[in-house]
Order: structure tokens, then sequence, then C-alpha cells
């Protein structure tokens, strides 16, 4: 999101983090890059832990906002749940060192501080006054500015579990699977009688044409049934009709149709596929409609709930993807958490893991739009 700070202290700027961030953070440090004095957005990390080395931590986190257009400040708040320390001089706040080799590199790397505060339980502070005091929590209190995310109560984690299904839903959807992958062997052997259940046809027609099928979806994605949903589940579970499907969410069906034929004449004969595609599953190329991700995203995170246990790893890694193109690592590493507890060698899923573990973002995260 990108958004015109209008912060005249400490306390203001507090208020407005939870909408650029799009959440409450817990146990984080928010980093928020500056051009002038406007910020565009916020990056979220975990709170550095004892095996880690605390200037690789830093010279990574400053290098994440550096790459962010323009920047040339950035101010950063410590979400904890410990408490400051008394001490004969005063008091210290948590992670004061960690925030001290934070503002040395952002400095070094010719950025100017705007602010650094801590939001503890018990209050807030600042880590850039001699003698800090903290601050009572109800001095924030809610934030004014609108959030693209809605509520923003929740922290890091709120919306990441599955939708709710049933157990009539999830048999439905279960039934229809097996239904539809055997009429498809029957369609690949010429012994279709004509007699079958014409849901099941109906689902076997929307397959002859995959990018259609793919954009219909999100067109009514929470009104799936049992045989579309089954007709997705089946279409993600082939790595090449997935990947398919991620391209084409994150660019349009002309581009899941260009996609389709590279992955078939890779299949066929070994044809490189075009680089602007294979760039898409990078996050490099141009940025994505976030509209169409989320749907996307809300198409696979109910066919998940919904989906036979071993057919669930294919839609969460698509979510996985989803969630990370939309600059939601976290929910993305929770998805491919998932994944490995289901199968813990699914590739996608692996080369997800590597990019989010190395801290990459897609390309476009780092982009300004217009001021708002």
């Amino acid at each position: 999101m990108t958004t015109v700070l209008r912060a005249s202290d400490s306390t203001d700027f507090l208020r407005v983090v939870p909408a650029l961030a799009g959440f409450t953070p817990r146990q984080s440090i928010v980093l928020l890059p500056f051009r002038g004095t406007r910020t565009y957005g916020a990056m979220r990390l975990d709170l550095p832990d004892d095996g880690i080395s605390l200037e690789e931590y830093a010279d990574a986190a400053v290098g994440l906002v550096s790459r962010v257009e323009g920047t040339d400040a950035v101010a950063l708040v410590v979400y904890t749940d410990a408490e400051a320390h008394p001490t004969r001089d005063g008091l210290v706040l948590p992670f004061a060192v960690e925030v001290d080799e934070l503002l040395g590199c952002a400095e070094d790397a010719g950025l100017r501080v705007v602010d650094a505060l801590c939001v503890t339980p018990a209050g807030w502070s600042s880590y850039l006054v001699d003698e800090p005091v903290i601050g009572l929590l109800s001095d924030i209190g809610a934030s004014p500015a609108l959030s693209s995310e809605g509520d923003v109560s929740g922290d890091q984690f709120a919306g990441v579990d599955l939708p709710p299904s049933d157990l009539a839903e999830k048999e439905r959807v279960g039934r229809a699977l097996l239904e539809l992958t055997e009429m498809l062997c029957l369609d690949r052997c010429g012994t279709l009688t004509g007699r079958e259940n014409p849901m099941a046809i109906a689902a076997l027609v929307m397959l002859e044409d995959v990018p259609a099928f793919f954009e219909s979806v999100l067109r009514t994605p929470q009104d799936l049934p049992p045989f579309a949903t089954a007709a997705l589940l089946w279409s993600l579970n082939r790595p090449l009709l997935r990947d398919v499907a991620i391209a084409q969410w994150a660019t349009d069906l002309a581009g899941g149709m260009r996609t389709l034929a590279a992955q078939l004449a890779f299949a066929g004969s070994g044809t490189t596929v075009p680089d602007d595609l294979g760039q898409v599953f990078l996050g490099r190329g141009p940025a994505p409609d976030l509209d169409r991700l989320r749907l996307a995203l809300s198409v696979v995170r109910r066919a998940a709930a919904q989906a036979p246990r071993a057919y669930r790893p294919a839609p969460l890694t698509a979510a996985a993807w989803l969630s990370w193109a939309l600059g939601r690592s976290t929910h993305a590493g929770r998805y491919l958490e998932m994944v490995r507890e289901i199968d813990p060698q699914y590739g996608l899923a692996a080369l997800l893991e590597t990019m989010i573990g190395g801290a990459l973002l897609p390309e476009w995260a780092f982009r300004r739009g217009p001021a708002t």
C-alpha cells in the first residue's frame, strides 16, 4: 500500500503502523522505508534470535529497505513481549543492542533515521532518547488510517488458517474427485458410455480448455461446486497445469495460454520456456493485479480446505506462492509448513522455502506506486 504518512509525533506514527503493515505485529521488527516525508508500506522481520549473526541480520534488513525505489530514510518499530529492564542508569529497552546495530547499518548505507520505537505489553518508548520512559499504550489508541487489508487488529498470522470445511463438504469433493479421475481414465481409453454423472461430464468438458477453466474459478471463488473443486484439485496436482494456473493468475488469460503452450512444448521436445514466463515465478517482470492474486488465493485456500489429504500439497503450495507474491511471506511460510507435514519432498515447496528463507521478495514489492 502506498501511503503519505502524516504523523506529528511518535504516538501518531505508532497508530498508523498496523494500517501500513496490514496487521498488528507481534514479536517482530517492522521497517518502514521513507522517501522524504512519505512511507510506502512496511516490512516485517522476525526478531533476531541467539543463533543468528547480528551483523548479517542488520545488513540483510537494511538491504531490503534500500531496494525500495527512492528510499532515503527508514523508521523501525520493535514489537516484543519482553519488558524494559531497569538499571541504576535508567531503563534498558528490549533489543537495544540489535536496534543500535540496525541503525548504525542504516546510517552507513546513507539512510536518515526517522524514528526507532519499541512497543511492549507495558507500554511504548523510543530508542533515540538518552533516558527512555515508558508511555501508555492508551496513548497510541486505534489507527485512524484505512488499510486495504480491512481489519488490522490481528497479528501477522491472522487469516493464515484455512477456511472451515465440514466433513460433508470434504466427502462430496472426495467422491467427485474419484469419479472425475475415473472418467478421465475412461475418456482417454475411449470407453465413455454417455450414462455417466452429468456433473462429472460437465467437469470433463471444463478441463478441455484449462486456461478458460482457471479463469472461470476467479469469478466465483467462494461458490465452486464439488465437481469444479475436484477439477481444480486434479489440475493443480499435475505440476505442468499447476504452473500454468500460477502464471495465469499472476498475469491474465493470454499469459495462461502462452504458459500452457510453452509447458507442453518443453514436455514434448525440451523446447526452452520463454524467459518472461519463467521470470513470473521468481517475482520479476510487470507487477500483477493484486486483487486478482487475492481472488486466486481465496480459491486455492478453499480447495485445500476441502481436499483429501493426498491432494492438499498442490493447492497449499499455490497458496504459498500467491501469498509470497502479495508480500505475505509469513503466511507463505505457514502454508509450506503444512505441505511439509504431508509431503516433505514436494518439489515446488522446496524451491519456495529456499526463496523465502533467503529473504527474497518479488521485485514488484520494491517498486513505488503513485502516492495517495
